[in-house]
């Protein structure tokens, strides 16, 4: 395969990563288009009830999770959001914390930028 293209599919490949398909921590011998320091993109499936335990915090990246479908709240430090209709979506920015939890069987797109170690 051409460094400079690449074909997969994100569930196949997210497994690499605990769901991150882009990113400065891919191997470039995993498809080196993918590895990038502009951004991340985690395809994410969750059973319903998944949560993350633990709260991410003072993150200094911008970030979007955007529903594909299911029902998905976000805790921020700001506020809950519960994404439930397809294509729902929430940005949020450096310094905001947040934690999360599967209302239903979920899948969700997360981007986030930049990508730093």
């Amino acid at each position: 395969m051409a460094d400079n293209w690449y074909t997969g599919n994100a569930t196949d490949d997210a497994d690499q990563h605990r769901g991150w398909l882009l990113g400065h921590f891919i191997d470039p011998s995993r498809g080196a288009v993918r590895r990038t320091e502009a951004l991340e993109i985690k395809w994410g499936i969750h059973p319903k009830g998944q949560q993350r335990p633990e709260w991410v915090s003072d993150d200094q990246r911008t970030a979007l999770l955007l529903l594909v479908q299911g029902c998905f709240r976000l805790d921020l430090s700001v506020g809950s959001i519960t994404l439930e209709r397809q294509g729902d979506y929430v940005v949020w920015g450096p310094g905001i914390d947040h934690s999360w939890q599967a209302e239903e069987d979920s899948v969700v797109i997360t981007v986030r930028w930049p990508s730093v170690p």
